[in-house]
Order: C-alpha cells, then sequence, then structure tokens
C-alpha cells in the first residue's frame, strides 16, 4: 500500500473515513495473515503530523504488531524531512515497522542495502519534494543479494506510467533490476512488468474523490500464477453532481429543488457549480441553505467547488480624446455614464488604495492600514 495521508483531510468526517480506509486495510492484512506490510510512502500528509494523528496510527500498528506481522516502510515526498528526522523514526523505535532505506554514497554511486526476511531482500529509496529523488536513482545500485527474492520500494514517478503529465520521471531501465517494485506518488492503479502503484489508501483531494470513488490497496501471492489481487476499500457511496449558473439571484432555489428530487442518504456530495453571472454575485448564493438541504437529504458530507463560477466582465467603452490628466477626465465620463451616489467617493477611493507600505511596516499592519483608510472614504 501506499499515499495513506494520513491527516490529510482537514474536514473530519473526511479524515476519519481515511483513518477507517487505514485501519481495514490492515486488518483484511491480517485476515489474510500476510507474511508482512510495504508501505510505500506518504504514510503521513507532513514529517510532523499532530499528536491526535499519530496516536490513532500507533492504534492501527500496536494490532499489527500484536498479529506478529512486520511491516517495512520509507518516506514519501509528503513525510519526507531534509534533515531524516521524521515521526517515521517514533514508529521504528516503537517496534512497529522498519524503514527499509538504508544506502550509502560510494564515488558517483549510491549503494542500497538490503532489509532481509526468510528469503526476500527488501531496498528502499525514500521520496523527496519536487522529484529530487529522481536524479539519485539514477545512480542507485544494489549492493547484491544472489538468490534472494528482491522488492525495490519507491515513491517516485516512472516513465512508464507518467502518461501525459509534464514531470520529470526515473527512467525504468536505469533501476537495478528487482522482482517487485512496490510503488508510490502517482496515486493511480497500475500495474506492469512488475511495476506496482497500488493507488491511495483514500482519495486525497475533491478531485480524486470524483475520480476515484475509493481507495485500494494489492495482495501480493507470489506462489499463484495470478500474484496481484486488488482489494478495494469504499465506505461511502459518492454523487457527483454539476451545476450550470447564469442568475446568482434564482441560484439557490434551483440548487435546492434539485437536491430534493435524489437520493443523497449517507453519500459523499460533491458539488461542482460553474458558469458566467449574468445576474447577481457569488455573496447571492445561500450555501447555508444548501447545507440544509443537503442534511434534510440525509448526506453523509458535502463539499464544494465553485473554481469555475466566474462573475460576468463588464465591458467598459469609454473614448478619452487628449487631455493633460486623462485619469480625471476618464473617471468623469464614467461617472456620466454610470450615475452612482459613489461616483464623487472614486478619487478619494483611488488615492485610499494607492498608498505604499512603510519600511519596517508588517503585510498585516499594512493591510488594516489599506483597509482602515478605505473605510473612512465609504463611511463604514
Amino acid at each position: 500500500m501506499a499515499d495513506v495521508h494520513l491527516g490529510g483531510w482537514k474536514q473530519q468526517p473526511l479524515q476519519d473515513l481515511n483513518f477507517e480506509s487505514f485501519a481495514k486495510a490492515l486488518e483484511i492484512s491480517m485476515k489474510e495473515k500476510v507474511d508482512f506490510v510495504l508501505i510505500a510512502g506518504d504514510l503521513f500528509d507532513t514529517a510532523y503530523p499532530p499528536i491526535d494523528t499519530l496516536k490513532r496510527a500507533f492504534l492501527e500498528f500496536r494490532k499489527l504488531k500484536e498479529a506478529k506481522i512486520p511491516c517495512f516502510i520509507i518516506a514519501g515526498s509528503h513525510d519526507y524531512s531534509v534533515s531524516g528526522k521524521t515521526f517515521l523514526d517514533v514508529l521504528e523505535k516503537a517496534g512497529f515497522c522498519q524503514n527499509v532505506a538504508d544506502f550509502e554514497e560510494k564515488g558517483d554511486k549510491i549503494i542500497l542495502n538490503p532489509v532481509t526476511y526468510g528469503n526476500v531482500a527488501i531496498y528502499g529509496y525514500p521520496g523527496k519534494r519536487s522529484g529530487l529523488e529522481i536524479p539519485d536513482l539514477r545512480k542507485v545500485k544494489f549492493n547484491d543479494s544472489p538468490g534472494m527474492f528482491k522488492i525495490f520500494m519507491l515513491h517516485t514517478t516512472i516513465d512508464k506510467a507518467k502518461g501525459n503529465i509534464p514531470t520529470d520521471a526515473i527512467e525504468t531501465a536505469l533501476l537495478p533490476k528487482a522482482d517487485y517494485y512496490a510503488l508510490g506518488h502517482l496515486h493511480i492503479d497500475y500495474e506492469k512488468d512488475g511495476f506496482v502503484y497500488a493507488g491511495p489508501i483514500f482519495p486525497n483531494n475533491f478531485q480524486e474523490l470524483a475520480e476515484l470513488q475509493k481507495g485500494r490497496f494489492y495482495i501480493v501471492d507470489t506462489s499463484s500464477a495470478t500474484p496481484l489481487k486488488k482489494i478495494d476499500l469504499k465506505f461511502r457511496d459518492v454523487s457527483v453532481l454539476e451545476f450550470e449558473i447564469k442568475d446568482a439571484l434564482k441560484a439557490t432555489e434551483n440548487i435546492v429543488s434539485e437536491l430534493e428530487k435524489m437520493d443523497l442518504k449517507d453519500k459523499i456530495v460533491l458539488m461542482r457549480i460553474r458558469g458566467e453571472l449574468e445576474t447577481g454575485k457569488t455573496s447571492d448564493i445561500k450555501f447555508s441553505k444548501i447545507d440544509d438541504a443537503l442534511e434534510r437529504k440525509g448526506a453523509f458530507f458535502s463539499l464544494k467547488n465553485t473554481h469555475d463560477l466566474k462573475q460576468k466582465e463588464i465591458a467598459l467603452e469609454i473614448e478619452v480624446k487628449e487631455s493633460d490628466n486623462i485619469e480625471e477626465d476618464t473617471m468623469k465620463i464614467y461617472s456620466e455614464q454610470n450615475p452612482s451616489n459613489l461616483n464623487a467617493s472614486i478619487p478619494l477611493l483611488l488615492n485610499a488604495l494607492s498608498i505604499e507600505k512603510q519600511e519596517g511596516e508588517t503585510s498585516e499592519t499594512f493591510l488594516n492600514r489599506l483597509i482602515a483608510e478605505t473605510k473612512k472614504v465609504l463611511n463604514f
């Protein structure tokens, strides 16, 4: 398994589902009596997770330890630290798992030492921020273990699986030969020629919830003719709803009306609200009333995406002839074409918004001063 991202979700119900998926993956592994568990990076969403996240993680690892099933890990791009010190070290010192990233530099090569378990040699190299592990991986060699089944744990992007992603990737032909490559980092379901991305234990963001709708991991039986068994982890159905909005004043009523027709009981509801507003503005959409409707329908949780909801741009056609004061003449013509009580405040407002940050002034102090000057002009 890989890309668990414990603590990644800020919304508690989704954070709980993430933990539930991880706990279920370990429970299934114990019931299947696996020889060992591999976690190929990003167990945590950060190198220094909060204490509540650690407590819950330790509880699950304790069950695995009591079942006498060893766990082997590497750091990923999220739980990696440049200092090399992370809470993965705490897990290791507690006897819950073993970090297999054991390597040393020799000349222009990086030699990986194996962690052995029975007739299996497990090698590992950590993922790093911004793909910085890839130049290192081009220099990696195994401290060989003849006659053993070799597993290489990596948290990176490989050339075979990157598709059209505009990013650097390690050329698989340059990697040391292994019998199995346990991969993390790309949140995809991929297996080819011994290279396996298990995908995330639980979707990690809005887009992943919409596309994947569930987590997964693999159980590998090397004695079987079909060694890979994919295990899906799904605890809630996901409903992806899309609303095209032009009139913000009617949007709340229209959305609530549509929601009332749907079966949303116990579902994660993902709402994409998009469009170009011709009437009203985004603040006219009463999301609290939409939330009330979702609660009445028994939805488990909802997320809203308004990234593609835009305010229609107002085209100003103002012709200003040659002038010694083009700014003043532009404001005059605009005011004549667009009568408003606020027009008299335009010059003062422009002056208020043009104040400069003083030397030694903090950004917060400057922002507060800017807001205060603007409020004075608008009599707030």
